[in-house]
């Protein structure tokens, strides 16, 4: 077998919500691996300034991603600074719990942070990767984007925003794994990956199929980057589930439904 490609060494790489989570793990494996440069773009500017200390070839921007001038603004800062952006992870995002009462403040919200904020980027870094015939551009949608958000409506409905934004992008700029120089556009869908916020115990409370580590799901984005892939599912059984959905819907939703009952009735 040949030599395996490292395909972020001598990069410069970007990551939204980097100063914990998933951006954070991916922050890690990225340096370690050899990157020239992480910037870690947060609206949290001193967690994303830990993570760049930690690393020590990070660089740290405050940032709101659901504001399009301050997206293309960490663009530019990127940029001029430690040079153009190969490998961009539009990662960040939020949660508003609720239904039908969720308020239009938080549908705003929820559909800037998590779709506009991945168009933002790739109106800026996308014409430019496809120009030079290389890059990276992942987009954190969640299994909610291919599924369902019990608790979130407005989650639910952005993030499959996310995955249609993720299509739509491949098609027009995507083509070839980017470990053999093309432009690759992935979608990574995950279920619960552990974070200050989410545990085992909300994992069996949501009815979700274990947590994995920051870790885990950067292990598993790297890989993507040697074969091409565009749908990135840390959880396999995401993908079982999907097809579940794809086959038929009524079967899906009536599952669903009584998933949903036994969730509220154990509660």
């Amino acid at each position: 077998m040949g030599e395996v490609l490292n395909p972020v060494k001598g990069k410069v790489a970007v990551v939204t919500g980097g100063g914990s989570g998933i951006g954070e793990g991916l922050a890690r494996r990225f340096a370690a691996e050899g990157a020239t440069a992480v910037a870690l773009v947060d609206v949290n500017l001193e967690a994303a300034q830990r993570v760049a200390k930690d690393i020590g070839r990070g660089m740290a921007i405050r940032a709101d991603v659901g504001k399009q001038a301050e997206v293309e603004a960490a663009l530019t800062e990127v940029a001029e600074t430690v040079g153009e952006v190969d490998i961009y992870c539009s990662n960040a995002g939020i949660v508003a719990t609720g239904g039908l009462e969720t308020s239009a403040h938080d549908w705003e919200q929820n559909w800037q942070v998590n779709t506009m904020a991945h168009v933002y980027a790739a109106q800026v870094l996308l014409p430019k990767m496809k120009e030079r015939g290389s890059g990276f551009f992942a987009i954190t949608a969640s299994a909610a984007g291919l599924l369902t958000e019990m608790s979130s409506l407005s989650y639910s409905v952005v993030k499959h925003g996310a995955v249609a934004v993720g299509e739509w992008l491949s098609l027009t700029y995507g083509g070839g794994a980017y470990a053999n120089g093309g432009v690759q556009i992935s979608v990574l869908c995950p279920q619960g990956v552990r974070t200050a916020m989410f545990t085992e115990d909300a994992a069996v409370a949501a009815g979700v199929d274990g947590v994995l580590m920051p870790s885990d799901v950067a292990d598993i984005v790297m890989e993507s980057m040697q074969d091409g892939r565009f749908l990135i599912l840390p959880h396999p059984q995401v993908h079982k589930y999907a097809r579940y959905r794809a086959d038929d819907h009524d079967r899906w939703l009536a599952g669903m439904r009584r998933l949903r009952q036994q969730l509220s009735s154990s509660n």
